[in-house]
């Protein structure tokens, strides 16, 4: 049986994202699947993105304002206290959905009920060339996914549906601001059960304000951090950090020639 009764709770995070805000609105407001709210985070924007959501008459919209701005994290738990549905997604204000994303996870849900979090595939797409790619082509793993993950790290925020339970027991870690998806999806992968979809339901798009030379210092420091604190306890489990540490090499660098590159 199809759960299309079920709520979906869409967490909207928004920090002066006027730009592409109505994308992201319409693309959860056309979805197939009817039954959603939107609680949308505004932290403390100081753009338009309150006149245009606020423009919105549609009553699955509750909108909430933080009166300082927070870290990213902070406000995602903040907005996850809102939610009212069984199910948690989320979209960030840059980003857009295929119109039966929510249908189509739920079907996956109503086949298995022991599936806590499903993500799907999704499209790159490259705003200053009107471009898009589907980011990964390889079939997604399913199950026990956390050794995988640590080596080639796929599920994408923008791409979940998570059951509302997990976040009971687990939340984002409000330290980071990189990688704190990262941080709770390999966290919760040891103890909950996972689907994928192959197929991409979701746009992520890239810009100019996505990279920075301050977000890549900022990710390398996060993630030394995380295989400092990590590495033993993985170790135990029989889990490996190598490829993550990999991954670590690369940032930097990537950081060091950004930072020729700048300077010239």
């Amino acid at each position: 049986m199809k759960q299309k009764n079920d709520l979906v709770s869409v967490i909207v995070n928004c920090y002066n994202g006027e730009k592409f805000l109505k994308d992201c609105i319409n693309s959860i407001l056309n979805q197939t699947h009817h039954n959603l709210e939107i609680i949308f985070f505004d932290n403390n924007s100081s753009d338009k993105s309150e006149k245009i959501i606020k423009g919105y008459k549609d009553k699955r919209i509750k909108y909430y304002k933080s009166k300082k701005y927070l870290k990213l994290y902070n406000a995602r738990n903040l907005a996850i206290e809102k939610a009212n549905g069984k199910f948690i997604a989320f979209l960030d204000t840059d980003d857009w959905w295929d119109e039966k994303k929510l249908e189509k996870q739920l079907d996956v849900f109503s086949q298995n009920k022991e599936i806590s979090f499903i993500y799907t595939n999704f499209f790159v797409y490259n705003q200053n060339t009107n471009k898009k790619i589907q980011i990964y082509k390889k079939l997604l793993p399913s199950g026990s996914i956390t050794q995988v993950s640590l080596n080639k790290y796929e599920i994408g925020l923008l791409t979940v549906m998570i059951k509302r339970h997990v976040f009971n027991i687990k939340k984002f870690n409000e330290d980071y601001e990189i990688i704190g998806d990262f941080d709770f999806f390999i966290s919760i992968s040891q103890k909950y059960k996972i689907s994928s979809i192959e197929e991409p339901l979701a746009y992520y798009r890239v810009h100019s304000s996505n990279f920075s030379l301050k977000k890549i210092n900022l990710h390398i420091e996060e993630l030394e951090r995380w295989i400092k604190l990590h590495e033993k306890d993985f170790l135990k489990k029989g889990y490996s950090l190598k490829k993550q540490k990999i991954v670590l090499i690369k940032l930097k660098i990537k950081h060091f020639f950004k930072k020729i590159i700048n300077f010239d």
